[in-house]
């Protein structure tokens, strides 16, 4: 998978290089690119903003560089000979709560690239001109809260999709045990020490019968579920 993040603060990404995430760009699995947005503005100033037509706080920026970065990028991949199902999306408080049913979607394309916004978002003329266009949009929203700009929302979605990747996780029992996995929250998880501070690990967890644990966990995150 490809994935391409915009942004005027690219140093925000540095996190994808690490833990998993970064060996799998290492081995390939994921093609994983950062753009600095700047890049594809005309003016000594570096302008990707204006004020709001009709008025009100903040500035909007500016879809002229918007459509030049997402242009470009695109025209790059489909040059290359990569072919497949791509996905613009776009994080705003506005958009589609993320599931984890659109990550397991998310991670059967194979071009994803990430417009991450600031101030008071993207010019809407951007998502409408490329799902005119054909190209698959996706506005979406990590939570009921507004942040500073795109990038954190963007690497919640990065990080989501890239784990269901065929490879990508060392053990892939662990994606199916966890929560929203199979529709139910995961159960509760303990280790070493046995004994601590006063609190003890479930007796059912240490007499070795599978099938009795294997119920235990299923009730307990029935519980939680409920």
């Amino acid at each position: 998978m490809r994935i391409d993040l915009f942004s005027i603060f690219p140093e925000y990404f540095a996190p994808v290089g690490l833990s998993l995430l970064g060996k799998a760009d290492d081995a390939g699995l994921v093609d994983l690119r950062v753009h600095d947005l700047r890049d594809w503005t005309h003016d000594r100033h570096r302008t990707v903003d204006d004020t709001p037509f009709g008025g009100g706080a903040g500035m909007v920026m500016m879809p002229s560089v918007w459509g030049e970065a997402i242009d470009e990028v695109v025209a790059e991949a489909s040059a290359s000979g990569e072919e497949g199902r791509r996905v613009l999306a776009i994080p705003t408080p506005s958009g589609t709560p993320l599931t984890q049913r659109m990550a397991e979607d998310l991670a059967r394309c194979s071009h994803l690239l990430v417009a991450c916004g600031r101030y008071e978002g993207i010019d809407q003329r951007v998502a409408d001109h490329y799902r005119e266009a054909g190209l698959e949009v996706l506005e979406y929203s990590i939570g009921d809260y507004v942040l500073n700009g795109g990038e954190a929302a963007a690497l919640v979605l990065v990080e989501a999709v890239t784990r269901l990747l065929d490879g990508f996780m060392g053990n892939p029992e662990s994606i199916v045990e966890e929560s929203h996995s199979n529709g139910l929250l995961e159960y509760p998880a303990y280790t070493k020490p046995r004994t601590w501070r006063g609190l003890e690990v479930p007796e059912v967890l240490l007499g070795g019968d599978h099938a009795r644990i294997a119920r235990w966990r299923r009730d307990r995150s029935l519980e939680r579920t409920a």
